[in-house]
C-alpha cells in the first residue's frame, strides 16, 4: 500500500526505539513533555477530521443514538486505514513483543491523555450513563469516574435506578475500562488527543487483540504478525473487497475459538488447582488437548483468512453443495439461442451454421431466450446454448453444476455480457465438463473473481475476460483448460491456482493485473500439489510479477538457508544460463533427486524464447527438494527411513514452453514464503 503522512491528529507522539533511542528528534522532545497539543497543523494541510471552521477542534461531533438527553460526543469511529496503521505502527506498538502489548499501549496513554476532568459517557449492553473522569490508571487502562451531575441515564431495563449505577460503580471501585467509555465533544480542542487515544484503545481490543494472543510465540514482532494484517482484513471488509459468505466464514471461525478458549482456559484452571493423578483429572486433561487442537484449528483458518493472499481457499468449498440437474427427465438435449432481438438473416445464418441437422447429427428441440442468464438457468446435462451479437447485463451469478456448452456465435468483442450490481460472483462451475467459448465477459463492482472453477472442468477458449477482483480462480480438485483468450484488469491475481488443482494455460494473454498468475502451493501436507501446463502464453504488464508461487517455508528450513549462505555454499541464481541454475541447485538436493529434477529442468529448457522459463524451473526444483528433505526429516522421526518414491514425481509443471513474460513490474518470477506454523 503506498505510504501516507498520517496527521498528528489520528496518533499521539511517536514512541520511542527498543534500544531507547526517540524514533526522530521530534520524538524525543515530546517524550520529555508531560501533554502537548497534537493538533497543530501547517498552514497548507488540512485535518482528515472536518474543516477548520471550529476553533480549537480538528474533530467532528456526534449525536449518541439521536438521544438528545445527552451530550454530543467526538467522532474517532471513522478513521482512515493509514491513520490507524501509522498510530499503532509508530505510536503505540512500535516493535513490541505480545508480551509487551499492555506496557506499550500504557505508556502511550500516559503521555497523551488527560488524567481528569473531562466527561464520557459510559455504554453497556445495558444501559449509557453520563460519568466524569477524576483519574486514569494506565497499567490497568482503566479510568476512575464519579456519576456526573445531574444524573443522565438510559437503560433497556426501566428498573435500573441511580442506586443500581451507584451500587455497581461501587462493586467496580469506580474504574471503568478505557474502552468502554465515549469521549463527550469539547470545541475547545483540549481533550482530542484523549478522545482519540481511547478511540485507538477501544478498536485495538475489539478489533484486532484476541484473547490467545498472549499465549502466542515472544519471539515475533506483535504488530508485523497480528495487527498489521487483522487492521487490513477489517478494512477490506468494510469497503466490500472481501466476499460475504468468506466474511460470515470468518466470523464464525471467530467466535467459535473464542468459545472454544474460554472452555479450554476453564478446564486448564481446574487442573492446575487439583490432583493430577486421579482419574477425573486424566479426563480432564484429556479433554483439554481436544479442545487446545480444535483451537489451534480454528487459529490456523483465521490466520490463513487474514492472509490477503491465501485467504480465498477457505472459501474454496462455497458452492460444493449446488446440486446438479442431470439429464432431463424426458432424455432430450436442448439447444438454448439467446438474442436481445432476432432478425431473419440472423436466424438463417444460425440454421447453417450451428442449428442444421447436418452439423448436429439429429434433429434438435431449440429454446429462445433473451436473456443468457435465464437460458443457463433453464440448462440440464448435456444442453447447449448460443449467445447471438449483443450487449447483454445481467444482476445475478451464472451458477452452472451441470456439463453444458455456453457459446458465443461471433467475435468475442461482439458478446459482450457485462455484469453489474455488487454480488461476490459472475462465474461459477462446479458441472464435470462445462465449456465456454467466444464471449466476452466484463465484470464491474465486483469482490470476488469473475470466474471460479469449484469442481469438475472447465474449458475457456477463445473469451475475453475484463476483470475487476480476481480474474478466473482454480479450487482444489478442479481443472481448467484456458485456451487463445485474454484477460486483464484484475486487481489481484490474473489466474489464482490452488493446491490439488489442474491448470492448463495454452495461448494466453495475461495482462495488467496484480499478479500475472498466482500459484498456491501452501498446503502440501493435505493436497497434492498442483499440476500445471503453461504454453505459449504472453504474461505482461503486470503490477508486480508475472508468476508469483506461494509456498510452505519452516523456521529450521530458514535457519539451514541463513547458514548455508553463511558458509558460502550456495551460489546465486544466474537466471540467463540454464547450466548456472541446474549447478547452484545440485548442491541443494539429495544425489538421487537430480536424475527426476533434471527431467523437469529439461522440459522447461525447450524454449530458448525468454529465461523467464528457467527460473521458474528452477525456483520449483528448490521447493521440491525442500519438500522432498522436509518430508525425509518427518519420516526419520518417525523411525522410517526412505521417503516415498513417488514424492518427487508429482512435478508442479507438466510442461513449461514458448511463454514470454514482458514489462511485469517486479520481474517475471517471484515467490510469497508461508510458515504453516505462524
Amino acid at each position: 500500500m503506498e505510504e501516507q503522512r498520517l496527521p498528528e491528529s489520528a496518533a499521539g507522539p511517536q514512541r520511542e526505539g527498543r534500544d531507547g533511542a526517540a524514533g526522530s528528534a521530534a520524538g524525543q522532545e515530546r517524550a520529555g513533555e508531560a501533554k502537548r497539543d497534537l493538533f497543530q497543523e501547517d498552514d497548507d494541510s488540512s485535518s482528515d477530521y472536518g474543516s477548520g471552521d471550529k476553533p480549537g477542534t480538528a474533530l467532528g461531533r456526534t449525536v449518541p443514538n439521536e438521544n438528545m438527553l445527552f451530550p454530543d460526543i467526538f467522532n474517532t469511529n471513522h478513521l482512515l486505514f493509514y491513520e490507524r496503521f501509522k498510530a499503532y505502527q509508530d505510536y503505540i506498538l512500535a516493535d513490541c513483543k505480545v508480551s509487551e502489548v499492555k506496557e506499550f499501549t500504557a505508556e502511550y496513554l500516559a503521555k497523551v491523555l488527560e488524567p481528569s476532568g473531562w466527561q464520557a459517557i459510559w455504554r453497556t449492553n445495558v444501559f449509557e450513563v453520563l460519568v466524569e473522569v477524576v483519574d486514569v490508571e494506565y497499567s490497568a487502562l482503566k479510568a476512575v469516574v464519579q456519576l456526573s451531575e445531574p444524573f443522565l441515564c438510559e437503560s433497556l431495563d426501566s428498573t435500573f435506578t441511580l442506586e443500581c449505577v451507584k451500587e455497581l460503580l461501587e462493586l467496580k471501585e469506580c474504574k471503568i475500562l478505557l474502552q468502554e467509555l465515549w469521549v463527550v465533544y469539547d470545541e475547545s480542542g483540549e481533550f482530542d488527543n484523549t478522545a482519540l487515544a481511547v478511540e485507538h484503545v477501544r478498536f485495538f481490543y475489539q478489533c484486532i487483540w484476541r484473547a490467545w494472543d498472549e499465549e502466542e510465540d515472544d519471539d515475533f514482532d506483535y504488530f508485523v504478525r497480528c495487527v498489521e494484517p487483522r487492521l487490513k482484513l477489517h478494512y477490506d471488509i468494510l469497503e466490500h473487497r472481501v466476499p460475504s459468505g468468506l466474511v460470515a466464514n470468518y466470523q464464525n471461525c471467530l467466535s467459535q475459538c473464542e468459545e472454544l478458549y474460554s472452555k479450554f482456559l476453564d478446564v486448564r484452571n481446574h487442573l492446575s488447582s487439583s490432583d493430577l493423578d486421579s482419574e477425573v483429572e486424566n479426563v480432564s486433561m484429556v479433554e483439554g488437548l481436544k479442545l487446545h487442537e480444535k483451537i489451534e484449528h480454528l487459529k490456523r483458518k483465521l490466520k490463513l483468512i487474514e492472509h490477503p493472499l491465501l485467504r480465498y481457499v477457505c472459501g474454496s468449498q462455497k458452492y460444493s453443495s449446488l446440486q446438479a440437474k442431470g439429464l432431463r427427465p424426458t432424455g432430450a438435449k436442448i439447444t438454448h439461442v439467446v438474442s436481445s432481438t432476432m432478425v431473419a438473416s440472423m436466424l438463417q445464418s444460425l440454421i447453417r451454421d450451428k442449428l442444421c441437422p447436418e452439423s448436429c447429427g439429429e434433429e434438435q428441440e431449440i429454446q429462445f431466450h433473451n436473456d443468457p442468464l435465464a437460458a443457463v438457468n433453464a440448462c440440464y446435462e448435456g444442453d447447449r446454448v448460443i449467445i447471438c451479437p449483443g450487449h447483454y447485463v445481467v444482476d445475478d451469478v451464472f451458477c452452472i453444476a451441470d456439463s453444458v456448452e455456453l457459446e458465443g456465435y461471433g467475435l468475442p468483442d461482439d458478446i459482450v455480457i457485462e455484469k453489474r450490481g455488487k454480488r461476490d460472483n459472475f462465474v461459477d462451475c462446479t458441472g464435470n465438463n462445462i465449456r465456454i467459448s467466444s464471449l466476452k465477459l466484463v465484470q464491474h463492482d465486483a469482490v470476488e473473481g469473475i470466474l471460479n472453477v469449484h469442481h469438475g472442468k472447465t474449458t475457456l477458449e477463445n473469451c475475453v475476460l475484463q476483470c475487476e477482483t480476481v480474474g478466473v480462480t482454480v479450487q482444489t480438485s478442479a481443472e481448467l483448460l484456458m485456451k487463445n483468450s485474454d484477460l486483464y484488469g484484475a486487481k489481484s491475481a490474473g489466474v489464482a491456482i490452488y493446491p490439488g488443482s489442474t491448470c492448463t494455460l495454452l495461448g494466453n494473454g495475461i495482462h495488467h493485473c496484480k499478479e500475472g498468475i498466482l500459484i498456491n502451493n501452501f498446503l502440501g501436507e493435505h493436497h497434492d500439489i498442483p499440476k500445471i501446463t503453461m504454453a505459449n502464453n504472453m504474461i505482461h504488464n503486470n503490477e508486480e510479477c508475472g508468476v508469483v508461487l506461494v509456498r510452505p517455508t519452516m523456521h529450521s528450513d530458514v535457519k539451514d538457508a541463513s547458514a548455508e549462505r553463511t558458509k558460502g555454499n550456495t551460489q546465486p541464481i544466474q537466471s540467463g544460463n540454464g547450466t548456472a541454475c541446474v549447478e547452484g541447485f545440485r548442491q541443494e538436493i539429495p544425489p538421487e533427486c537430480l536424475t527426476e529434477e533434471l527431467e523437469l529442468y529439461e522440459q522447461a529448457e525447450i524454449s530458448e524464447q525468454t529465461e523467464s522459463n528457467y527460473r521458474i524451473a528452477h525456483e520449483l526444483m528448490v521447493t521440491l527438494a525442500k519438500k522432498r528433505q522436509l518430508e525425509k526429516r518427518r519420516l526419520s522421526e518417525l523411525g522410517i527411513t526412505q521417503a516415498d518414491g513417488n514424492f518427487m514425481s508429482q512435478e508442479m509443471f507438466v510442461s513449461i514452453v514458448g511463454n514470454q513474460f514482458k514489462w511485469n513490474g517486479k520481474g517475471s518470477f517471484g515467490t510469497c514464503l508461508f510458515c504453516p506454523d505462524s
